[in-house]
């Protein structure tokens, strides 16, 4: 009885591991890519090309700190925003799925979406004071697809640990990004542009993979694809 037992509390460890794994991946990949600093890097150096060097710092964390705040309210308030608006989670995986498509599709060019920042915001950046908030922080770091990932992984999330994991996450991803931003000379220096091009066609094909995943999850809670059942 005691080798039954063990044996049980063994699969049981193993399978709570295995789903923590998976979700902590899908979680850090998805906030990570849809963020992805390393894509921002050569617009923040457009924007704070007049500044010294003390001050770049100060807006890269300003930066980093509103894509932490930005992120975390959505996943702290995501089930309340689906309770209020009547969205349903299915259909926001569908259309959180289209939006990361669309990110995607442009980072396979190694280029920003449009969901993230424009020309327009660029430059009327590159004149202003301080940055950092808007529009560094808002929305070329926490953008609508870093936000509508959030709120996916939110509506998914049952446990509490998977809620911390999720914010954890959002953690990892403004700290490098707080990183990469206050060092972005030395990064570009150390990568050159075609690291950083081939870094980013990189995260854009699993980001690509995301999306289709978030499609078929999203079709599957509405019945039209069979749930597959694990062996």
């Amino acid at each position: 009885m005691i080798v039954v037992f063990g044996t049980a509390a063994k699969v049981a460890l193993n399978t709570l591991h295995s789903s923590y794994v998976t979700f902590l991946l899908v979680a850090v990949s998805s906030i990570f890519f849809l963020v992805d600093p390393f894509a921002a890097i050569g617009t923040f150096l457009a924007i704070t090309a007049k500044v010294e060097a003390p001050r770049r710092k100060l807006m890269a964390r300003k930066a980093s700190i509103t894509c932490f705040i930005v992120l975390t309210s959505f996943a702290l308030i995501g089930k309340f925003i689906f309770r209020m608006f009547g969205i349903t989670l299915p259909a926001f995986e569908i259309a959180g799925g289209l939006i990361l498509l669309l990110i995607g599709l442009d980072m396979l060019q190694a280029k920003r979406s449009a969901t993230q920042e424009s020309s327009g915001e660029a430059e009327e950046a590159s004149v202003k004071d301080d940055a950092g908030i808007v529009p560094l922080g808002i929305p070329m770091l926490a953008g609508p697809g870093a936000i509508s990932s959030v709120m996916v992984l939110v509506g998914q999330a049952v446990k509490l640990w998977e809620v911390a994991t999720i914010i954890g996450s959002i953690v990892f991803t403004a700290y490098v990004s707080y990183w990469v931003l206050s060092s972005a000379d030395r990064v570009r220096k150390v990568m050159g542009e075609t690291g950083i091009r081939i870094l980013v066609r990189i995260m854009g094909l699993l980001l690509v993979a995301l999306a289709v995943q978030f499609f078929v999850n999203g079709l599957t809670d509405l019945g039209l694809i069979a749930r597959q059942i694990a062996e």
